[in-house]
């Protein structure tokens, strides 16, 4: 069966020339776009950190640091937490008496991630090739996801050496004072965290919502307990406050997405139109804005120092916050850095159906970028075996559309997302033909695939991977998808690291079909990472695939070829060339001999109508 045909990519390596290494500091300015220096080059990897790696055993959640009074169930009195090579779908013991289903009891689970196991796989993040982390939430929450902040300028206390230490340090504290803010042990640990990236020169963003808080959040545990005498009352979308001269609780308030367990920042002074998934113009209440300034300035320059913080944000449900705010924000974050990287989540105009217009995020006066899940699921309709399969015409358009509407600068920092704690693992998104984040769980579709894809399916990722690398802007990885990890849409995208020093449980493979239950050996897949590696040192080794130009050769059916050009380097990149084509040639009357069949022991293929050059395979 020919379910996919020969990737070709060859290198043109006789023109090599050094070039000189722009200042750190020097800015690229084109009419008012300006993009930090770094970020064309980075290599993207998220960390999600409750699951990334446990190093500390003895700061693990408690019942008492996961409550938050919106929990739909609260621990049972056996909780515990969950060992890191427990078999994903099976169920705890302390979840017999819940009486729900696995996804109904899966929000209580914690596996112990915290920053010290961050440190500890340092070494691994290096040796992969990576040059800069977006971290999940890392701030103060009762969730495993940290969206529900209960404090934005701490680190969360079970991320840190001292929790219950951390706790009385924050208990000391006027919330609302930055000058009465201290350092917790969990924060401490953070800074030492930037200090050690910083020094293997990786750059470090954070992820925030602006937008919402938890339950949990110091003001709104203000405005429960005083109602209209809080004097942060003003700070939150409040319908109806509760009247105390009656038995009901008339409390009512809007959350995000209706969620009451995260209720929403009040948005003030709209001038258009507010409609999730679309631009409009507006602030946010001045008393939030300003708490939220001041939790931007400590984690960008700790105690005035900027070479001892972040460099830059990664800004959640950004559609949801009006324009104005984002332009106070980004002037209030590069008056501090101005290299600092800013970029947004622009995702759904309408899910499943459509995706958001990046353009008035990416004007140069809100983001740097944003994640461009715009140019995944086009490459996932070409690479994939897929119901919604496109021609390499119909991909080439695309990914065409989308770069033609912003500027030539701004497309080579977009993070350049397949996969995040909010998609399905990308082996499982590649290894289901369904529409891409439509019904991507067992629980929506029993004939989702959730278990090991098959082995066309890795094939087919690789092409994706290839092309991913090659493109115009900045690869991004999820944290175990270079491990080999499968995973469904959240929360099964969110299971611990497969790391090689643990032998898991074998994992139900058919957990949700009413058959005789099926077991995955699942674990860390050596072949996998190294052809991460491989790509991540091809990009990191030839700048060309960092700013060259781009150019399309031939997109003709399934057969798909691309130029990276400047003037020292070309890189020709080949999908799909047919095994019976002895000859393939481009547009300009270049004549490329088939690679399948490397005779020449050297790996290199003189092309006899290019005098130029000399052609190698770099990937086999």
């Amino acid at each position: 069966m020919k379910y996919i045909t020969i990737l070709c990519i060859v290198l043109l390596s006789t023109f090599l020339i050094m070039c000189e290494q722009k200042p750190a500091t020097e800015k690229v300015t084109s009419n008012n776009i300006q993009i930090p220096s770094w970020a064309k080059s980075a290599i993207w990897y998220q960390i999600f950190v409750e699951r990334f790696n446990n190093g500390d055993p003895y700061n693990d959640p408690t019942p008492e640091s996961i409550y938050a009074a919106s929990n739909y169930r609260q621990t049972p009195k056996n909780w515990t937490v969950t060992p890191w090579t427990f078999n994903w779908y099976e169920q705890e013991a302390w979840t017999k008496d819940l009486n729900a289903d696995f996804y109904g009891c899966i929000g209580l689970r914690r596996f112990g991630g915290d920053l010290q196991g961050v440190i500890d796989k340092l070494d691994y993040l290096q040796d992969l090739g990576i040059t800069a982390i977006y971290f999940n939430p890392l701030n103060d929450a009762p969730s495993l996801h940290k969206y529900d902040a209960r404090h934005y300028h701490h680190i969360d206390i079970n991320f840190g050496p001292d929790p219950e230490g951390d706790k009385v340090i924050i208990a000391s504290e006027d919330q609302n004072d930055p000058s009465t803010w201290k350092w917790t042990s969990a924060d401490t640990l953070f800074l030492h965290l930037v200090e050690e990236l910083h020094k293997r020169g990786m750059k470090i963003i954070l992820d925030y919502s602006w937008n919402h808080t938890g339950v949990e959040f110091w003001a709104w545990r203000d405005i429960v307990e005083n109602q209209e005498n809080s004097i942060y009352k003003d700070w939150y979308a409040i319908n109806e406050f509760d009247d105390l001269t009656t038995e009901e609780n008339e409390f009512e308030y809007e959350g995000w997405l209706n969620l009451h367990s995260l209720p929403e920042i009040k948005k003030v002074n709209l001038t258009t139109e507010r409609k999730i998934g679309h631009p409009y113009e507006g602030d946010i209440n001045k008393g939030a804005k300003k708490h939220i300034f001041d939790v931007t300035e400590r984690w960008l320059a700790p105690d005035g120092n900027v070479s001892k913080g972040i460099d830059g944000f990664r800004l959640d449900v950004a559609d949801h916050i009006g324009l104005a705010f984002w332009r106070d924000w980004r002037k209030f974050v590069k008056d501090i850095n101005h290299e600092a990287y800013l970029v947004g989540e622009i995702w759904w105009e309408e899910w499943p159906n459509s995706l958001m217009n990046p353009v008035p995020y990416v004007a140069g006066d809100v983001f740097d970028a944003v994640m461009f899940y715009q140019v995944f699921r086009p490459a996932r309709s070409f690479f994939g075996n897929m119901n919604d399969g496109i021609t390499a015409a119909q991909f080439k358009d695309s990914l065409e559309f989308q770069w033609n509407r912003l500027h030539k600068e701004t497309i080579k920092v977009m993070m350049n997302t397949a996969a995040t704690h909010d998609s399905p693992r990308l082996l499982t998104s590649f290894a289901n033909p369904t529409k891409y984040k439509y019904q991507a769980k067992p629980n929506d579709n029993p004939d989702y695939l959730t278990g090991k894809p098959d082995k066309e399916t890795y094939e087919r990722v690789k092409l994706y991977l290839i092309h991913q690398f090659t493109s115009l802007g900045a690869p991004h990885i999820w944290n175990g998808d270079e491990m080999g990890m499968w995973g469904a849409d959240d929360p099964d995208c969110r299971k611990p690291l497969w790391w090689p020093e643990f032998e898991f449980d074998p994992e139900y493979r058919n957990n949700f079909q009413d058959v005789k239950k099926e077991y995955d050996e699942v674990g860390f897949n050596s072949e996998h990472f190294n052809f991460y590696k491989k790509l991540i040192q091809i990009r990191k080794d030839n700048t060309v695939l960092v700013d060259g130009d781009f150019d399309f050769l031939v997109s003709n059916g399934k057969t798909l070829s691309y130029k990276r050009e400047n003037d020292s380097d070309k890189i020709i990149v080949i999908f799909n060339l047919e095994e019976e084509d002895k000859e393939f040639e481009l547009p300009n009357g270049e004549i490329f001999i088939n690679l399948l069949d490397d005779t020449n022991k050297q790996g290199k293929i003189v092309l006899p109508t290019l005098n130029a050059g000399i052609y190698k395979k770099i990937i086999k």
